[in-house]
């Protein structure tokens, strides 16, 4: 069996796009930044978001049964660094611009490439994590530019040849 270092950088070969998750309620919202996001359906329209277990997200994702996602655009390292630090209940989304959603009350951060209000449909074990399957209720889509990338261990800009 691949021992933990191993595994964490063959998953860091992976480039992926980075997110920050808003949950909780007006008054006591919460965040944290994932790249463990990906799209899951079509119809009906879905996606799912892994969170560690130990997080404090996980537990008021689970409570609330809602989450927010917003992807980030090249030139928001700032704000993933913000919302990366040890996930505690008292992470919160003071000093952020955000709008709160109209169709679960979530915050939508300003400036990302887009926005998801996701209602929780599924909840399942995976290992050391939670993997929350949303229905997207409603959506917006930011301005064109180029997104936000993580990869092994450092961020980095879309570029193709």
């Amino acid at each position: 069996m691949v021992d933990k270092d191993t595994f964490r950088a063959l998953a860091g070969s992976f480039p992926s796009g980075v997110t920050i998750v808003t949950s909780g309620e007006e008054g006591n919202f919460h965040a944290m930044t994932a790249s463990a996001f990906t799209s899951l359906s079509l119809d009906p329209p879905m996606v799912l978001v892994c969170v560690d277990k130990r997080a404090a997200s996980a537990e008021i994702i689970a409570r609330h049964g809602r989450f927010g996602v917003n992807v980030l655009a090249c030139g928001q390292e700032a704000l993933s660094n913000a919302c990366a630090r040890r996930d505690t209940p008292e992470s919160s989304l003071e000093g952020l611009d955000y709008r709160v959603g109209e169709e679960l009350g979530l915050p939508l951060l300003e400036g990302c490439l887009a926005s998801f209000e996701c209602r929780t449909m599924h909840e399942y074990d995976g290992g050391d994590h939670i993997i929350f399957a949303g229905r997207v209720e409603s959506g917006s889509i930011g301005e064109a530019t180029e997104p936000l990338l993580y990869f092994r261990g450092s961020y980095g800009a879309f570029a193709c040849s």
